[in-house]
């Protein structure tokens, strides 16, 4: 595998073929030998990166803290090579019914709030972060709603938060947790209607996928990857299709900075032991 990148991915949705042969397309005139591996879930994807069956990993930002972790419990490194403009600086919020009489953190005591998937960092666990540094803990202060959609998918399927926004405006839940660019998605789709709702809470700002290595990847190739992905352009008509499929406009440097938060609310949910090999 030396001679090659090899990319492990998550087949979260079908577009997930689409965007990686057009990648392997894209290293291939360039002269750089790429290919990829798919898995189902995170956790496979993480476990099969470790056991050597790719040499870079596109994680979701709880499967970097995955990543991360294994790594420095043997004594290891791992990277974040690089990331899309679009995963940087990116936030969570509460949501209520205009109206309700909820007009702070503390009005969600005896309530009931809905969120995503048990393992989406923006959907989940960021939020419940947030909440819990406001004193409000689920199952003693309020009930937890949550929406096991796609679970080992990390979020990346919007099932769970847009079943968490429906669960809102049906009024089975007091308030919602989702992405806040999910929460214009869902304004423009009309799931969570214009000027029907409104935010309660912001948490604060993290970083979402990167590019992941560990300290043992053939450098000089990783080295050749990173320089291409960083040198695509959006006005670029043969790139172009491929960055507009995977959701940015530029590729940047990595950064392990903007998961502080995350790695809190990880901590606070009990650690990553029942997720990680050992």
């Amino acid at each position: 595998m030396t001679d090659r990148i090899i990319l492990g991915a998550v087949a979260y949705d079908p577009k997930v073929v689409t965007i990686w042969e057009g990648f392997k397309d894209f290293f291939q005139v360039q002269g750089l030998a790429f290919d990829y591996v798919l898995y189902s879930n995170y956790e496979s994807q993480v476990r099969g990166h470790w056991g050597g069956q790719c040499n870079i990993a596109w994680n979701s930002p709880l499967a970097w803290v995955e990543a991360e972790r294994l790594a420095t419990r043997h004594g290891r490194r791992a990277h974040a090579i690089a990331m899309r403009d679009t995963d940087r600086d990116l936030a969570s919020v509460v949501v209520v019914r205009k109206g309700a009489g909820i007009d702070s953190i503390a009005g969600l005591k005896g309530k009931r709030i809905a969120t995503g998937a048990e393992d989406s960092p923006q959907a989940t666990l960021i939020p419940l972060e947030v909440l819990a540094a406001e004193g409000l803990l689920p199952g003693r202060d309020f009930e937890l709603i949550r929406y096991d959609i796609g679970l080992g998918k990390h979020g990346d399927h919007v099932g769970g938060e847009r079943d968490a926004a429906k669960a809102l405006m049906a009024g089975s839940a007091d308030a919602c947790c989702i992405l806040d660019a999910n929460r214009l998605l869902f304004a423009r789709e009309g799931t969570l209607p214009t000027g029907v709702t409104k935010v309660l809470a912001e948490t604060g700002l993290f970083d979402h996928c990167n590019f992941t290595i560990f300290d043992d990847a053939p450098q000089a190739l990783i080295h050749r990857f990173t320089e291409l992905l960083l040198a695509m352009r959006f006005d670029d008509p043969a790139v172009r299709p491929l960055l507009e499929l995977e959701g940015l406009k530029q590729w940047l440097p990595g950064r392990a900075s903007g998961y502080a938060l995350l790695n809190s609310a990880v901590d606070r949910a009990g650690g990553l032991d029942h997720f990680l090999p050992s």
